[in-house]
């Protein structure tokens, strides 16, 4: 199958590098810039906490695609899903499978209302981040693919991650599995952008008003129909076993001056101690 990942940062590239490394699929990854430039010269480069791995692959930018695709993963910052999109639309067909890994929890609606495709929803579990270009750095075990609705595309997509040997789920309720995930990086997200500190520091100073995020943005969740009460306390047991100096995507983009999801991950929240941070953080 000719499959597409569209963005090569912590997550696209990671699967990337798995699906070319462990597949016999045609996988061609779409960046831009120095990070680009790189991975066509260089390869990619995985570093894991114990192991490390180059990968050569078919890195392009998106105006250069001269085949279509069965399936296409948007691994792109939830602000960039549309101009994605767009780019690759005369690309796929009506039974072309999309799935985006962007933060939040309305990607897969978004997708719906662009494209008469099948679209997947979807997250990923992973800690992972540039760390300079043409290198991802991956760290700690945590790794999940978790994606579902369509029974036929979720079963594909379900047998190319058991070949790339990444590990998945495919739970019968994928909106709630979705809302379980943004619980934990939508409350992270926010408190490591807002201290400009690590989710262990996070959790091992100001464990009382993270807690009490936890519980808005499952309150929240309630108004949609969507019931993640016990996720408060599972956040918080994970947050005390990922590495000490794990942060989040959202603190890194505050730090490095780029554009950050924080529409999506904060300001979606809509209760009195997010939206404090938020107003915040947009000042920033």
């Amino acid at each position: 199958m000719n499959i597409a990942i569209i963005g090569l940062g912590g997550i696209g590239g990671y699967i990337s590098a798995m699906l070319t490394k462990n597949t016999t699929h045609n996988v061609v990854g779409f960046a831009r810039g120095e990070h680009l430039k790189k991975i066509q010269q260089d390869g990619i480069k995985i570093i894991e906490d114990e192991s490390e791995f180059v990968v050569k692959l078919d890195a392009r930018e998106l105006k250069d695609i001269d085949e279509s695709f069965d399936i296409v993963l948007f691994c792109v910052k939830s602000y960039d899903l549309k101009t994605s999109y767009e780019a690759i639309k005369n690309s796929i067909t009506k039974e072309s499978i999309l799935i985006s890994f962007s933060n939040g929890v309305d990607n897969g609606d978004k997708l719906r209302q662009m494209s008469d495709s099948i679209v997947l929803d979807g997250c990923i579990y992973i800690l992972s981040h540039i760390q300079e270009v043409g290198i991802i750095r991956k760290k700690g075990k945590v790794f999940a693919g978790v994606f579902g609705g369509d029974e036929d595309a979720t079963k594909v997509l379900a047998s190319v991650f058991e070949e790339a040997q990444l590990r998945y789920k495919t739970p019968s309720d994928i909106k709630t599995a979705i809302w379980k995930k943004y619980i934990f990086i939508s409350a992270f997200a926010t408190m490591t952008s807002f201290y400009d500190k690590s989710i262990g520091y996070i959790y091992e100073h100001h464990k009382e008003e993270v807690t009490k995020l936890l519980q808005e943005i499952a309150e929240f969740a309630l108004t949609k129909g969507i019931d993640i009460s016990d996720e408060v306390e599972k956040s918080l047991v994970t947050a005390s076993k990922v590495p000490y100096d794990s942060s989040t995507s959202m603190h890194l983009d505050f730090k490095n001056k780029k554009q950050t999801e924080l529409d999506s991950l904060t300001g979606y929240v809509k209760t009195p101690l997010m939206q404090k941070m938020y107003n915040s953080l947009k000042k920033r």
